[in-house]
Order: C-alpha cells, then sequence, then structure tokens
C-alpha cells in the first residue's frame, strides 16, 4: 500500500454470521487487503442495519445465497486510511487519506464489459452511471450481500461506488442514507412527479419510509404516509411535517381517496386520488392498500421483494391503466445527489446506535418493529 495514515493495527474485530439464523460472532482477523487499482481502505465509522440483512441472515437471499463465515452490512461510512500503490486520480477519483465517505452495497469490482456496464447514461435514464461501472453488473460483488460488509473495524471498497459525506453530516446519518435513502430517494425519481402532484409512501414509518417522507416533502410533493403500526405511525408523524399520515387499520383506502378528492376538486373516482405510491412492505394488505390509492394511469413503484411476490390486479392494469414499476437502488450519481439533498434539507434518520460488539442485541431491538434505524457506532465503547 503506497499511502496510509500511519501505522495500521495488523487485527480488527468484525462480526460474522457463521450460518442462517444464529447469532453474530465476534472475531479478530487480519485486516482487508487491496485487490484493485480501484481499492481503497477505510476505517469503519457506522455501520446501519438493513431489512435485507435480515432476509440474508434468515436464509432468504436466494437464489444467491452468501458462503459463510460472512460479514453482513452494506450501507455503512467511514474514514478512507489507505490508497492503492500508484493511485491516481482514474483509479480514486479526487480521495485523499483522511476523506469521509459513505459507502453502499453495489458494486463492488463491477466486469466493467458487460451489457449494464457498457450502456452508460441513455434519454430514458440519464442518471446512470458513466460506461464502465454499473450498479447493476451481473458479475460485480456486493458489500455485505455477496461479499463481505461493514460490521467489521475496516473494510476495503471499490472507490468508484462510494459518495463523499457533506461537511456537517455525521457518519452515523451517512450510513443509515448508503440503502435505506438512497433507495427510496430513487424511488421518488421514478415517480416522475412535479411539485404539487401527490405520491404516496406505503410503510411510511419505517427505514426507508422515514425517510422517503422527508425527501417527498422537501421535494415539494404533496404526500400522504401509510403505516398499521403505533410506534412506526408516531415517527412518521413525529419528522414528517406538511405530510397526512393515515393509520390502515382505521381508514379504508376509499375514503382516503374520496377525502383527497373532495380536497382537489374532483367529481370522477378515476380522477381522485394520488400520482403515484412506492410501496416498501413485504404484505400484499400494504400492496393493495397503495394501488388503491391511486388515481387511473397512476404509478405503483415496488421496492420490497416478498419471497412469495405480490399479485396484482389484471383489472386495475388494463381498466385503470396502472402501472407496475420496480426499483432497487440508484447509481453513484444519484447516490450523490441524495446526499447533497439530504444536506440541503436536513434530511435526517431515526436512528437507535450500538457498538460493535452488541450487534445481536441490535438484531433483537430490530425485529420489535419500532420503526426507524439501528446503526453501529463504531465511536461508542463497548458494554452493556
Amino acid at each position: 500500500m503506497a499511502a496510509s495514515a500511519g501505522p495500521l493495527p495488523q487485527l480488527m474485530k468484525a462480526q460474522f454470521l457463521d450460518a442462517f439464523n444464529t447469532p453474530y460472532a465476534l472475531r479478530s482477523v487480519p485486516l482487508p487487503e487491496l485487490s484493485s487499482p480501484h481499492d481503497i481502505l477505510i476505517k469503519v465509522d457506522a455501520a446501519s442495519y438493513c431489512h435485507t440483512d435480515a432476509v440474508l441472515a434468515a436464509g432468504q437471499m436466494l437464489p444467491n445465497p452468501p458462503s459463510f463465515p460472512h460479514i453482513g452490512c452494506h450501507e455503512f461510512a467511514g474514514t478512507i486510511v489507505g490508497l492503492p500503490p500508484n493511485s491516481s486520480p482514474s483509479s480514486s477519483p479526487s480521495f485523499r487519506i483522511g476523506d469521509r465517505v459513505g459507502v453502499p452495497g453495489r458494486s463492488f469490482h463491477p466486469c466493467g464489459t458487460c451489457f449494464e456496464c457498457a450502456s452508460g447514461p441513455t434519454p430514458e435514464e440519464p442518471d446512470a452511471d458513466p460506461p464502465g461501472y454499473s450498479v447493476y453488473c451481473p458479475r460485480s460483488h456486493n458489500n455485505g450481500l455477496s461479499g463481505p460488509g461493514g460490521f467489521r473495524e475496516y473494510a476495503v471498497v471499490d472507490s468508484r461506488q462510494v459518495a463523499p459525506i457533506p461537511e456537517g453530516m455525521s457518519a452515523v446519518n451517512t450510513a443509515a442514507l448508503m440503502c435505506a435513502g438512497v433507495t427510496v430517494y430513487a424511488a421518488l425519481k421514478r415517480c416522475g412527479l412535479k411539485p404539487g402532484q401527490r405520491v404516496g409512501v406505503m410503510g411510511c414509518g419505517g427505514g426507508l419510509g422515514h425517510l422517503g417522507l422527508q425527501f417527498a416533502v422537501n421535494m415539494g410533493l404533496k404526500v400522504v404516509g401509510v403505516d398499521n403500526a403505533d410506534a412506526p405511525l408516531q415517527l412518521a408523524r413525529s419528522i414528517a411535517e406538511g405530510a397526512r399520515i393515515v393509520d390502515a387499520r382505521a381508514e379504508k383506502a376509499a375514503d382516503v381517496v374520496t377525502q383527497l378528492g373532495q380536497e382537489d376538486g374532483k367529481q370522477d373516482r378515476g380522477d381522485m386520488g394520488l400520482d403515484a405510491v412506492i410501496v416498501l412492505p413485504e404484505s400484499q394488505a400494504a400492496f393493495d392498500y397503495g394501488v388503491a390509492l391511486l388515481r387511473n394511469h397512476g404509478k405503483c413503484i415496488v421496492v420490497s421483494f416478498p419471497e412469495k411476490g405480490f399479485h396484482l390486479s389484471a383489472r386495475d392494469v388494463v381498466f385503470r391503466d396502472i402501472s407496475i414499476v420496480g426499483s432497487l437502488v440508484g447509481s453513484n450519481k444519484t447516490l450523490r445527489e441524495m446526499l447533497q439533498f439530504a444536506a440541503e434539507h436536513n434530511v435526517k434518520a431515526n436512528i437507535k446506535t450500538f457498538p460493535l460488539s452488541r450487534l445481536n442485541d441490535l438484531v433483537t431491538e430490530y425485529h420489535r418493529g419500532r420503526g426507524g434505524k439501528l446503526a453501529i457506532d463504531m465511536a461508542l465503547p463497548d458494554g452493556p
């Protein structure tokens, strides 16, 4: 390694998943080594927990399960402590020792030659990555999914996939934005809406949902958030001034549509409701509720991927011209745009933090379903 931030330790602590449906195990292992001119070594400052981490740990990331032992976390942030030998602006563009960066899961070491990597931006996808790199590369690895992630003290990441952290933004908040933030931000962009149009966020009190509410309100959209549990609803109401928060247990979708129609002065059912809705929960009921909120010609953006999929109504697609669109993550350009937007508009995740040694306590807290985000803060001392 040609450049480093002084002497580095020989060993680091990392949390390993040794099998599906088992607790994480904390062990000491050697620091990872750089293997590509695009690699950089970071000291991990914060690592956020995502729903996909739970899906992976339960053995549901099929047909591409990880190899064990596995280090999870695909949304983290850190400080650059090592650059590759003979690094240049083309290999590690604009990065120096000491820079703080946010790290998403996709895409680590893309092939650079497949149709995804070669395509680049198009009129239909103006925010796509430039030729030679793509977050959709089928041959790439993904931090925390097919490869090791951020639940460790040091990590090697691909300099093409990271984003500089804006001044004043914490590592913990950045980590929470590296999957949840960019995913829901990209989904909102896929809605193709203009300020003043209506968007719905299903699962509005969850990790992605409460960020989506903040992004959407600051984009100038009229926002309807929907959830069905007390703690997530309370969180949504506390952070999304200007959004209408709906308890799906107490209000039917048809009644919400009628009320929106009255507010907008609409007479026909087909002209009432939302212009787009983003479905975040892995629930058929949430999907159905979201589609029922749409006006004719509305767009349903699907982010979640339940194991058994979703059933959709052909009548909605045919007679109401409802579009069903999938959305996974955003490009590096979108990632950087999202971070700047979050910094400018003070978009923050509601986060509860734990030290690295208490990752299993974090997982227990996650399964309580209280909404918001959970993250490892490497600055926290070990303890109960």
